[in-house]
């Protein structure tokens, strides 16, 4: 049996993580804001040639994004450039792939949107092979069918993780925006992504004002299983940061459990207790899972005396 401190110092491949949980969209059709967003403190920032974008700006946005996202990609101080493109099933969602393609203007990330199939995701992989270090293809799930086909979606050839998005699907559903009526699709998203080995990322909360609303919902979305959520305003990033940094409580709690473990390791067993509470594998894997996302290893020097 691997030791817990050896699983939790091993991290997953690249392509099943994002750098963080805080992701920052921001319109294409305004780039004085680009430099902001980037310096905004988000792991992740998303430039959007899609909903943000009208009809008649799209070349102009196009124009903007393209070459800023990938002067800035792969700089080891700053996040992760992600472009989110237009459908690829409409003209303006093919453009924005030619463009890429021709001017070798690749970003850390694409984000495609409506996906309802994996055969848009393997048209975007296709597009990327020409790619000197190929961007990460995201699938945006904002539909019923998007929900409904996601088995088939997630195990796409290529595919590096998947976005909810709630306002389309609300749309879409004809149901609110609500928490309640929001926790079916969130749930079958993170299910079905972890089936598959890859990561989700909850959808904006649109209530700028609503600070407690957002804390509330990216507590929710850390409950779900999310890897992380997107901000619309960099004003929320903070908000969703604390939400997803495990609390002393609960750092000190995983940290029994895998000290505990880590002693029942050493004598061929699976099963202890911690702080006088049963722990079995699924425990210590969860344990696991919060020391990794505060950014923490466990120390190497095991106390015998936190197990009982």
């Amino acid at each position: 049996m691997q030791p817990p401190l050896d699983r939790a110092d091993s991290a997953p491949p690249d392509a099943a993580r994002p750098s963080g949980p805080t992701w920052l969209v921001t319109p294409g059709i305004t780039p004085a804001r680009f430099d902001t967003a980037v310096d905004s403190g988000a792991e992740v920032v998303l430039l959007d040639l899609e909903d943000s974008v009208p009809a008649r700006s799209k070349a102009d946005a196009r124009a903007a994004v393209l070459p800023f996202a990938s002067a800035r990609t792969r700089k080891s101080d700053g996040p992760l450039l992600g472009v989110r493109i237009n459908a690829v099933g409409g003209a303006e969602g093919l453009r924005d792939l030619a463009a890429m393609a021709e001017q070798g203007l690749w970003p850390d990330l694409i984000v495609v949107p409506k996906v309802e199939s994996g055969r848009q995701i393997e048209a975007v992989v296709q597009a990327a092979r020409g790619a000197q270090a190929a961007p990460k293809v995201w699938a945006l799930i904002e539909s019923p069918r998007g929900v409904v086909e996601l088995a088939g979606i997630v195990r796409t050839p290529g595919l590096a993780g998947v976005l909810f998005g709630a306002a389309d699907y609300a749309a879409a559903t004809g149901c609110q925006l609500t928490s309640r009526a929001m926790w079916y699709p969130r749930a079958q998203l993170v299910t079905a992504a972890s089936a598959a080995g890859i990561p989700a990322v909850d959808s904006p909360f649109f209530s700028l004002d609503d600070q407690g609303g957002l804390r509330r919902d990216a507590l929710e979305a850390v409950e779900l299983g999310f890897a992380g959520k997107v901000a619309v305003h960099p004003r929320q990033l903070s908000v969703i940061a604390q939400a997803f940094t495990p609390t002393p409580r609960e750092l000190e709690s995983a940290r029994a459990v895998l000290d505990a473990a880590c002693v029942v390791a050493t004598e061929g067993g699976a099963i202890t207790t911690a702080d006088g509470a049963m722990v079995g594998p699924p425990l210590v894997e969860a344990a696991l899972a919060i020391v990794r996302r505060a950014g923490h290893r466990p120390s190497a020097t095991i106390s015998a005396t936190k197990a009982s």
